[in-house]
């Protein structure tokens, strides 16, 4: 059950890292390929 109650408290964080940072990797890549800049 500790492992279960810990869970959120590693993956929340974890999500709200990695999302942004795929979602700006993806928007750079996206970019990138039609060359807006």
């Amino acid at each position: 059950m500790t492992t279960l109650t810990t869970f959120p408290s590693i993956f929340v964080p974890l999500v709200g890292l990695v999302f942004p940072a795929i979602a700006m990797a993806s928007l750079s890549l996206h970019v990138q390929k039609n060359k807006i800049f």
